[in-house]
């Protein structure tokens, strides 16, 4: 494995540059647009909830930007991995590479992304007069268990969307099902104890939850939050690695 990416180094770190260069290509902030969209849109919420559940929970600001920069990450990672194989057909398809490529540098050109909203995040921490404290290593973990999650996703859908290009629209629904269910504006002590644990069968609310029991609570999450943040990475990135060998040869007919 390490050898295979040796070989195919340089065309992976051209296509991680192609696609953030073409990100931000014929406009003026550039870059700057990472930071100003998930700040813009933080603030419109806590305008639109803030006098909703922003009594109820402290630190209301950092709470829903734990939220927004889980769910900002993992929509943008899926979505771009989505159309991955779709958008460099005309390269595979005269050219004998692995395709996950593709995938790969569509993830890695959302995880810089994810990394610039991560350190405006901190600095909201650290104005709202949190205390940094040795338990905010164990933040490493959830991410790269989303990493997993969102590979795997987009291991998925980028090779449905070959076959059936409705799934796009398909997705669009249901990750407006998974925002709701992620409790990114608001509190799920609100809701019914049996209600409560529905939203556990959402790995991103599982995620979300991570980074408030660490930032807000400084406490480290119990070992079963663990395992299941764990089992969903695993059997997502599984399934889609499943899904990729399976249909791979395929690819090629219906580009």
């Amino acid at each position: 494995m390490f050898k295979r990416y040796l070989k195919y180094k340089f065309l992976f770190e051209e296509l991680v540059k192609r696609d953030y260069k073409k990100r931000y290509k014929r406009t003026i902030l550039g870059m700057v647009w990472s930071i100003l969209s998930p700040l813009l849109m933080l603030t419109v919420i806590a305008v639109i909830f803030g006098n909703f559940f922003g009594r109820s929970i402290e630190h209301y600001i950092i709470y829903l930007f734990s939220g927004q920069v889980i769910y900002s990450y993992f929509l943008e990672a899926t979505n771009e991995g989505m159309l991955a194989l779709v958008s460099n057909s005309s390269i595979f398809s005269k050219i004998n590479v692995p395709k996950y490529l593709f995938l790969f540098s569509k993830n890695v050109s959302a995880l810089i992304n994810f990394g610039i909203i991560l350190a405006i995040y901190f600095c909201f921490v650290a104005f709202e007069g949190i205390s940094f404290t040795w338990q905010f290593l164990l933040l490493v973990y959830p991410v790269i268990c989303l990493i997993l999650i969102n590979v795997g996703i987009g291991l998925i859908l980028s090779a449905l969307f070959i076959f059936f290009k409705d799934i796009q629209y398909l997705y669009r629904l249901f990750t407006q099902i998974v925002a709701y269910g992620s409790a990114i504006f608001y509190s799920i002590d609100i809701l019914p104890q049996h209600l409560q644990a529905l939203f556990y069968c959402n790995p991103i609310f599982v995620c979300i939850t991570y980074f408030r029991s660490i930032v807000l609570h400084n406490a480290v999450p119990d070992l079963r939050l663990h395992l299941l943040l764990a089992g969903y990475a695993l059997v997502l990135f599984g399934i889609g690695c499943w899904v990729y060998k399976k249909y791979n040869y395929k690819f090629l007919y219906y580009v």
